[in-house]
């Protein structure tokens, strides 16, 4: 597939997915034996493991959103660098429910095949969202 083919699977995996919930579309655009490079702590692995980690995400943040910043595209790979905002109305990470809201900026390497998402490796600025969350101190505090 294209480039541009690949940048629309992924705008279509955060719009469709991420930002609405559709975890049924990950079933067209994401390979069975998908791979996270970096998973989270407990995180399975294939394209069952990925709709749970985003089921838990939607769960803790039901607000979620997710927004482009900025997108790279060569050959099978799509680099996005993305900021998510939600409100942490539930249980995430052993981290009960805090009422805060969270602006959180990331850039997630994602790999394609055959126009299916099949390996990605996400960096997000987690220890920002911790602080945000309150669960760890910012600093000078």
């Amino acid at each position: 597939m294209s480039e541009s083919q690949n940048i629309a699977v992924i705008g279509r995996f955060l719009e469709e997915v991420i930002n609405q919930g559709r975890l049924e579309v990950c079933d067209q655009i994401v390979e069975e034996n998908f791979v996270e490079l970096d998973p989270l702590p407990g995180q399975s692995q294939g394209r069952e493991g990925l709709k749970e980690v985003i089921a838990m995400l939607r769960s803790a943040f039901p607000d979620i959103h997710w927004v482009v910043d900025e997108t790279i595209a060569s050959g099978d790979k799509v680099v996005t660098r993305f900021t998510w905002t939600g409100t942490h109305r539930g249980n995430f990470m052993g981290i009960p429910a805090t009422d805060r809201a969270v602006m959180v900026k990331g850039v997630v390497i994602d790999r394609l095949a055959a126009g299916k998402m099949s390996d990605s490796r996400i960096l997000m600025d987690n220890v920002a969202m911790l602080q945000q969350l309150g669960v760890m101190p910012a600093p000078g505090q």
